[in-house]
């Protein structure tokens, strides 16, 4: 007679079909579950983090390094004036849907390295409402944005102009006396400084009540 009510082990070693897993075996595959679980959510978490943190730190190497063109900002001039010559170019750009005329007051300008510079970019509102825009900027050859030094502008600040309104916006520079010191840029004679407004969002009509209340 077969006892059916006990664990047979077959001649493999195996449980055989029907039987009973242990508690002790239940328990630990609950353990086993429940941490390749916690380390699936860990690293969901962490590749939303890195995401998130991807823009602000690619932000902060290109101005720190000059990686993409991204011009240096700096407090003050270099004191120091070569006798060579480059011509600096101005560009101005608008992104889709902002209604403004956006151009420099002038397309080029011929400077020495070190020659502290300024040139102003014109912004008109052609549309009978407030509307607000944010420049993003770069220089070209990209090789050079880690000579071109920037004291001021209007770059990454929101400017927000009434219906029909014309602005006159600065920009500071000087390019650096070190790139007559590098080999890769000896037959560089001009540099492209460009600028491209983006429209951004008006603010929510319940945000702009809840901040006057």
């Amino acid at each position: 007679m077969t006892d059916t009510g006990r664990r047979t082990i077959d001649d493999g070693g195996q449980v055989a079909d029907g039987a009973t897993r242990s508690p002790i075996a239940v328990v630990h595959s609950r353990k086993s579950d429940i941490a390749v679980a916690a380390a699936c959510g860990v690293f969901v978490a962490f590749m939303v983090g890195m995401s998130y943190a991807a823009v602000p730190l690619y932000t902060w190497f290109c101005k720190s390094t000059g990686f993409g063109g991204t011009p240096q900002v700096v407090v003050a001039a270099s004191g120091e004036v070569s006798d060579r010559r480059v011509t600096v170019r101005f560009d101005a750009n608008l992104g889709a849907g902002l209604p403004w005329r956006f151009e420099p007051e002038r397309n080029t300008i011929d400077v020495r390295l070190g020659e502290v510079v300024t040139i102003y970019y014109t912004v008109t509102n052609l549309s009978a409402q407030e509307t607000a825009g944010q420049a993003v900027y770069n220089v070209t050859p990209t090789t050079v944005g880690a000579y071109f030094d920037k004291i001021n502008c209007f770059c990454f600040t929101e400017q927000r102009l009434a219906g029909g309104e014309k602005r006159d916006m600065a920009v500071v520079f000087y390019v650096d006396p070190a790139l007559a010191k590098d080999s890769e840029d000896d037959d560089l004679n001009t540099i492209t400084l460009s600028y491209t407004f983006y429209p951004l969002r008006p603010a929510r009509a319940g945000a702009a009540v809840g901040a006057k209340s």
